[in-house]
């Protein structure tokens, strides 16, 4: 019996060892190649001073409209991520592509992660490129941003174009999250061994192999950083404090949904309620997930196109 209990000791004291010595691997092998990561993230866009820090945005194309792109929460680059629809609404619009404090190149803020003050953060953004007039098009929990957006700042936004996005009311935005564990996760460098085996939705032909590539060094920089972690902390008080909230009656939605969502059977319905509550409401119904301009870039770019071309006056 003893013998018995000792060898049992014996293995668990090695299993121990093993896995103090596995973790222990992996969080060196992380520091290094974030260090080493640092010097391979590719520039792009430009940056904007807002709050005495760096804002990176991209602006390309060129019309007489402009097109304010907004990402979901967390997305590590909100340039790349964005890039399937970028060129076709540049085609005829300027486009304008913020990556708010935590995202993409941006700096991160110790300043919390509150939608007042994303939204007047990414607003100072535009207001230092002069953008005082715009069409509004996020995706995920820019929906809720976007109706901040149009309280705070209803001379200047012109209709709201939604991918997929939030709404006051969503089911299942109370459900606590494992941050500690998460956070615990990323320091051990496990998150990056699992963002090595998740594509992430990053696929091709959408995404190009150097996409991806850097998407994954983005995402081993940016997700679970303190900016993200103070953000995801406060995911339960934004919808809190969102419910009841709505649109404006007077400002154009257009609204691309994922036809089945099986999480949430009530998605669709719940944004035609949405789209009901203004007086020119649209939504244009997709199968497809979350991530919808992923891989219906030329359907939202197309349908984009028409339902503008439908609310300009006819000579």
């Amino acid at each position: 019996m003893k013998k018995a209990a000792r060898r049992t000791l014996l293995t668990l004291t090695g299993i121990a060892t093993v896995i103090v010595v596995g973790l222990a691997t992996t969080t060196v092998v992380n520091a290094v190649a974030t260090e080493a990561e640092k010097g391979e993230i590719e520039s792009y866009g430009q940056s904007v001073t807002v709050d005495g820090k760096n804002m990176n945005v991209l602006v390309t194309g060129d019309g007489p409209e402009t097109i304010v792109l907004l990402p979901g929460f967390g997305t590590a680059s909100p340039v790349i991520d964005f890039r399937p629809i970028i060129p076709g609404l540049a085609e005829d619009h300027r486009v304008v592509v913020v990556e708010p404090f935590g995202y993409g190149l941006s700096d991160g803020t110790d300043k919390a992660r509150t939608t007042e003050n994303i939204v007047g953060e990414v607003h100072e953004a535009l207001q230092s490129l002069d953008v005082d007039e715009y069409i509004l098009m996020g995706h995920s929990i820019a929906g809720i941003y976007g109706i901040e957006f149009a309280e705070r700042y209803p001379a200047e936004i012109t209709a709201f174009v939604g991918i997929d996005s939030s709404l006051p009311g969503q089911p299942s935005t109370d459900a606590a999250l494992p941050i500690g564990l998460l956070v615990t996760a990323r320091n051990l460098g496990l998150m990056r061994i699992i963002t090595s085996m998740n594509d992430g939705g990053y696929v091709p032909p959408t995404y190009s192999a150097e996409d991806r590539e850097q998407m994954g060094m983005f995402t081993n920089r940016n997700t679970l950083a303190p900016s993200y972690v103070d953000a995801m902390s406060r995911l339960g008080d934004i919808f809190h404090e969102a419910e009841g909230k709505r649109f404006p009656e007077d400002l154009p939605l257009l609204l691309f949904v994922q036809k089945h969502n099986e999480t949430v059977p009530e998605w669709l319905d719940l944004h035609e309620e949405q789209a009901s509550g203004v007086t020119d409401g649209t939504v244009i119904p997709l199968d497809g997930g979350h991530y919808l301009h992923h891989t219906h870039a030329t359907e939202i770019v197309d349908g984009f196109r028409e339902w503008e071309a439908g609310r300009m006056p006819t000579d």
